[in-house]
Parts: structure tokens; sequence; C-alpha cells
């Protein structure tokens, strides 16, 4: 990781201090840029499931701080980039999604950002806008002799995407070939209309944000510039917002914001810190104060992070409700509301049933936990994993309640 630059600018001194920054391509250039104007900036974000993940929040995080500074953020939904594919790092090209499928995630997808940030007509305002409105109008030849020219064939094959792909002789179309390509027009597009000078993405992107640099430079005469955030793993080494029950999705209808409090409220003690710089807006003075609990009193500072990390995501009253209904099931043993619940058919198998409830990836994993007493129906003990769960189980409300631990609850209902 690249050594932190000293920045004399607001936005990037902060940006910095609270843990996000991994590098800059002109680190100088662009603090004197922050200091003496109004910078417009963009994350773009393709559109290949219903909802962004946990992996997201810390770019979603980055336009928030952007606006908090008082500079203007774009979201770019990539409605064109999503129907070719990025390719980096993966084993295997991207599924090709139909029309119908990207403008349904576009819609879901829009909807994250509502609490994230302040859109409107305002100076600093954050706009969203589609790289299909400009992606799906070009002419190939025109595009080719006006854009493809610029770039080098021997550079590309020298990006660690590409690199990665071929040195394991993994399939690589020319379709994704041309996933970089788009992505620098993108950023000359956007500079072009709304004169935006910088692009901020994962480090991961370094490769693809350093082609849009080049481009301006090269058809339009400007300086552009990239910041990229680290990669982030938690402090066991496990790739942050990867569970047994899959992603940590943003959308409150692919994961309830009770179980987006709980992701945070199981963070690693190591991490306690780090996340609340990087997730929530708490002052700098509070978060020292956090960091150095042990023991029960930083268990209610991990139940602060999710409180308040919870509330840029979903609001905070949905974030207070989170918080109440996790303190009612752990201290009463409630079938409080707002727990994440589902409908199943009844009688059903117990391991069956706990898969379908998202406390474990498998019928395996049900079996180590019924082995380990972590699992319980209504808060007794589960000790047969041949169990079947029939409607008596259901109590007076008409449900029943299925924990893993103290943290993890589901309440199941008939179907």
């Amino acid at each position: 990781m690249p050594d932190t630059p000293i920045f004399k600018s607001d936005f990037l001194r902060t940006f910095a201090a609270r843990g996000a920054y991994y590098d800059c391509s002109a680190p100088q250039d662009l603090d004197e840029l922050f200091a003496k104007e109004r910078v417009t900036a963009y994350i773009g974000f393709d559109c290949t499931a219903p909802s962004l993940h946990v992996g997201h929040a810390i770019q979603a995080m980055t336009l928030r701080r952007l606006q908090q500074a008082g500079h203007k953020p774009i979201v770019v939904i990539g409605g064109g980039t999503t129907k070719v594919g990025d390719p980096s790092f993966r084993n295997e090209a991207r599924p090709l999604l139909s029309d119908e499928q990207i403008e349904t995630n576009k819609a879901a997808i829009r909807k994250t950002f509502a609490n994230f940030l302040h859109f409107g007509d305002g100076p600093n305002d954050a706009i969203m806008v589609d790289n299909a409105e400009w992606l799906d109008r070009l002419e190939y030849i025109p595009f080719l002799r006006e854009i493809g020219r610029h770039f080098s064939i021997n550079r590309m094959l020298t990006m660690e995407s590409v690199k990665a792909k071929i040195d394991n002789d993994l399939p690589f179309s020319f379709l994704e070939f041309n996933y970089s390509i788009m992505q620098a027009y993108d950023f000359v597009e956007l500079y072009r209309r709304y004169g935006c000078r910088l692009q901020s993405s994962g480090s991961d992107q370094w490769g693809n944000v350093v082609s849009g640099i080049e481009l301006g430079r090269r058809v339009e005469g400007v300086q552009l510039f990239g910041l990229t955030t680290p990669l982030l793993t938690t402090a066991s080494g496990a790739k942050m917002g990867k569970t047994a029950a899959g992603a940590v999705w943003l959308n409150p209808d692919m994961r309830s914001p009770y179980e987006y409090w709980q992701f945070w409220r199981n963070t690693e003690d190591g991490d306690v810190g780090r996340f609340l710089r990087l997730f929530t807006d708490l002052p700098e003075d509070e978060i020292a104060r956090l960091e150095v609990l042990k023991d029960a009193e930083l268990n209610a500072a991990k139940a602060i992070l999710a409180t308040e990390a919870t509330a840029i995501c979903h609001g905070r009253k949905a974030a207070e409700q989170a918080r109440e209904t996790a303190r009612r099931t752990f201290e009463e043993g409630a079938m409080a509301e707002g727990l994440p619940t589902i409908s199943a058919s009844l009688p059903q198998g117990i391991l069956t049933l706990a898969v379908a409830c998202g406390l474990a990836a498998s019928n395996s994993e049900v079996r180590k936990l019924i082995a380990n007493n972590g699992l319980r129906i209504n808060d007794a003990l589960v000790t047969d994993p041949k169990m079947m769960v029939g409607l008596d189980a259901l109590t007076k409300d008409g449900v029943l309640k299925l924990s893993s631990g103290k943290k993890k609850h589901v309440l199941v209902k008939p179907a």
C-alpha cells in the first residue's frame, strides 16, 4: 500500500484520517484543486445484481464525505457497461444480463443512495446518471477512430486484471476487453457534461481509472484525477461482507435493517475503530474513546457501530428499531417485531429449515451448529439433526423462532 501523503484540503485530509485512502494519481495537484474550488467527482456502479452489497459501502461513504466537504458527487449507474461486464480478477466472464434484468437492477440500486446522499439541483447536491445515455448511442466505427486509437494493446495487456487471465489461461472475450475503454470514455464524457475531474474506485480498478485519466489528457487536454480506496478485509483476513448466509446486501428487501445491524454488531474486536471511521459519521474523539473499550463495554461500542452504520444505509428510525429488536431478543428472549421473517411449509426437516432461514449455508453446517449446541427453536436447544419441525412448534402468535447462538434469529411463518 502506498504511503499516505499529508493533505491540506478538508476532504482529502478527512478521507485519509478515516482510513479510506489507498492511492491517488497526482496527490499534490488534487489537494490543490480541492483547496481552491468545488470538485465534481464520480464513482460507477454496475447493475449486475438487484442490490449493491456492503463491499460497496466504502464507495458510497466516499461520495458522502465528498458532499459533506462541499463538493459535488455523481453516482454513475452502469446501464451501459453492465451489458459488457467487468472482467477484473474473475475466473470466468460475468453472465450477460437481458435488458429487462438490467432495468430491474438499476431501479433497485437507485434506492440504495437515498440515505447516503442528498440529491437535488444545488451546487453540491448529488446527481445520478446512467452511462447507457451515451454508451448506447455510440457508433462503432467513429468510436474506434476517435477513442480506440488512443489505447495501446501492449499497455492494456499489462493491466493486472488482464494479465491474471492470460497468465492463468482463462477465457477472456473481446467483449470484456472493451470494458476498460468504455470506463475510460465514461470519465471523459462526464468531464464534458458536468466538469467532472475525479473518479474514485476500489484499488482493483486502478488500471481502468488511469486509462480514463490518459484519455482525458489526449482528447481534451485536461488533467483528470483518480483516487482509490483499499480493498477491505477483516482483522482475521476474511473478505469484507462474506457470511455463511451470503452477501450482505444494502437494499432492505434483500437484507432487512435488523440483519444489516447484526452484521455490524458481529464485527471482530480488532475492526471496531477502523469500521467506525470508515462507515459512520461519528467524530474522531468519540471513536478514539470507543475503540479502546474492553469486554462488555466493547460490545456496547459494537452496538453503536451497528446503529450508526445502519442509520446511514436505512435511516435512523430503522436503525433504532433494529437495535431495540436486538435488545429485546437478547435480554427478554422475545418474539420481537422486526426480526427477519420467512414463510415455510411445515412440517420440514430442521436442516432444510435452518438453511432456508439463512442461519447456515449447508446441511453440514447446520449439523455442526447442532453438535456445538448452537441451534434453538423458541429458545429450546435442538439436539437431533433428524428433527422434523411441525405446526406444533408454533407459538400462540402463529410463528416459531429459529436461533443460531444469541445473535441470529429468524421468525418462521407457516406457508
